[in-house]
């Protein structure tokens, strides 16, 4: 009892620190791009007001009011907004945020709150999920402490997105997979665990079509592992049923146009990478050549495990760098093979192997001490090998390549596809986020080991350990400042939102007899998906028409001859009060 007592006492407390590392500065900054979207299509809401022709382009109407902006929205308006806002993808997300804002209201800070939610259970469950399998309280906690401080779990639940929701989703079906695998070798009933697994395979892929690759991995284990055959027909019938389920959005919703948008957008990606690689509206977009694919997946590769975060930015490093430190690293790798068992280490040992992690100094190009983090990283590899080793029985050989089918496949899908489109846009974290909760397990594995190495080597790699997370720490603030290019998009923090703050100013100045002017920039439309029935931009007042009241009789208009100003013109005087000066794409993110 004394033992259950600390464990919900630990588990609590980690939550605690998960919870408020991911609630801190959630509502501080405006909503970026994407989020952008977000809070469009969660309102039925087509961005530059495809479904909104009544409202901004009926031929002799120049004014609208908030209670026009707002008129009731049906099913078939959150269909088309989800079509051409984000191509009829994570429809599911889409959903529960709609109800979520009904419930709590339309904020950037309510918004964000699901992520908030999602990526504070992934937590919990990855506890579950840990002692659960691998039978091991410690090894739960360890995990689930990990994940609490992962920087791009916070990252993430800081954003009005889909992917906190479709980590956690990808990590309960993954836990309900092996539930089956397990009650079917006892011989026990799985139907309410296939039928949970069903609709979770159902709900990912509608929160994220990236998904997928995680559903794939179930496959593999499936087909290295599941014996007999006959028991195939159960994965086959439930894949099927849940794929069914989906092909359903894609036929009669907003998924019908999804692989014609993702053609069209691989070309125009790859004539990107071809003519202007990198002063383009994407960023860096590069042909997927052998070099271009491996330095834009390094990082992704490092960033994966805490431990070896930052660890990938060449740019930043060098390669010769990290060559001269891996080679200091290996050899002490090989001191620690020699010495890791005895019980009498020679004094030069104590001397040499913590001085070999400082040896490339001199050398470096850059002084970086992440660079001695870089040299102790075979060491950390080769402490992995032996905590799978110590803390797993032959019994679970099996569930240790499924892990690592599961850390490594989503990345390994993402380079195949971009040699497959002849880009490398979509090599990105967040596309192979799902591989997180099971790079956090591998980790915990390693510093569970290491409390069974000689103290001298334990000593000198613990402070290693330490020495990354004052970089893990720098990182999480740099988060929190709205700095951290790699997660948050930005170098120059953002203010708080722009759109929100114009609301503010329209509610407290505005009189009856006056009228809002918004900026109308010149729009340049790609496909027929973003072609809407005017062509200038009408975003910057549906963005602050968001957060003015629904039944606000507001008088507003578009003034194409502007492109930065949001502004009140008082009745009468004709006065012209500026609400808000965009200043470009200063404000716009």
């Amino acid at each position: 009892m004394e033992k259950l007592n600390r464990s919900i006492i630990g588990v609590t407390m980690i939550l605690a620190l998960a919870f408020c590392l991911r609630v801190y500065h959630s509502g501080t900054y405006g909503i970026y791009l994407d989020e952008k979207y977000t809070m469009i299509i969660s309102q039925g809401i087509v961005m530059e007001g495809a479904n909104q022709k009544e409202v901004f382009f009926t031929p002799g109407k120049t004014v609208f009011t908030p209670a026009e902006f707002w008129k009731k929205k049906n099913l078939s308006d959150f269909i088309e907004a989800n079509i051409r806002g984000d191509i009829g993808n994570s429809p599911v997300y889409y959903g529960v945020l709609w109800v979520w804002m009904k419930i709590f209201g339309l904020s950037d800070f309510s918004a964000r709150f699901p992520s908030v939610l999602f990526s504070t259970l992934i937590v919990l469950l990855l506890y579950v999920f840990v002692k659960r399998h691998f039978k091991s309280e410690s090894l739960a906690l360890i995990s689930a402490f990990l994940a609490a401080i992962e920087p791009f779990f916070v990252a993430y639940s800081h954003m009005a997105r889909n992917y906190s929701m479709s980590f956690f989703l990808t990590l309960l079906a993954t836990h309900l997979f092996l539930l089956i695998v397990q009650k079917q070798r006892e011989s026990k009933p799985t139907w309410k665990l296939l039928i949970a697994y069903g609709f979770t395979l159902t709900v990912s892929v509608l929160s994220h079509y990236l998904t997928v690759t995680v559903f794939m991995c179930h496959g593999l284990y499936v087909l290295l592992y599941v014996r007999p055959l006959v028991v195939w027909r159960t994965y086959l019938i439930t894949a099927v049923a849940g794929l069914a389920m989906v092909s359903l959005w894609f036929i009669y919703g907003g998924g019908k146009y999804t692989f014609q948008t993702l053609a069209y957008q691989a070309q125009l990606y790859k004539s990107v990478s071809l003519t202007n690689p990198l002063n383009n509206e994407f960023g860096e977009v590069l042909p997927a050549t052998l070099v271009n694919v491996a330095n834009k997946s390094l990082p992704v590769w490092a960033d994966l495990f805490i431990i070896s975060n930052g660890l990938g930015q060449l740019s930043t490093l060098g390669i010769r760098n990290l060559a001269i430190a891996f080679f200091f690293g290996i050899i002490a790798v090989g001191i620690f093979h020699r010495f890791r068992r005895k019980e009498k280490i020679p004094p030069a040992v104590l001397i040499v192997y913590p001085l070999l992690f400082l040896a490339g100094l001199p050398l470096f190009t850059v002084p970086n001490l992440q660079l001695v983090v870089a040299a102790a990283l075979p060491s950390f590899v080769y402490i992995l090998a032996f905590g799978i080793r110590h803390y797993t029985t032959k019994k679970q050989q099996p569930l240790m390549v499924f892990l690592f089918i599961l850390t490594l496949f989503p990345t390994l899908f993402l380079i195949l596809m971009a040699f497959k489109n002849g880009h490398t846009y979509g090599i990105t974290q967040r596309y192979s986020g799902f591989s997180f909760p099971y790079a956090v397990i591998l980790i915990a594995f390693m510093v569970k080991e290491l409390s069974e190495i000689p103290m001298i080597f334990r000593s000198v790699l613990a402070m290693t350990i330490l020495l990354q997370f004052f970089f893990i720490t720098r990182l999480l603030n740099a988060i929190y400042l709205d700095k951290a290019p790699k997660y948050t998009y930005f170098y120059i923090p953002r203010g708080p939102n722009p759109h929100y703050a114009a609301a503010q100013q329209i509610k407290k100045l505005y009189q009856p007899g006056d009228t809002v002017v918004y900026p109308s920039r010149r729009l340049y439309f790609r496909d027929d998906i973003e072609k809407t029935y005017w062509p200038y931009s009408i975003q910057d007042a549906q963005l602050t028409n968001l957060y003015l009241p629904k039944d606000a009789g507001y008088v507003q208009r578009m003034d194409t001859t502007e492109v930065d100003k949001i502004k009140l013109v008082k009745a009468g005087s004709r006065q012209e009060i500026v609400l808000f000066d965009l200043k470009g794409k200063t404000h716009r993110y």
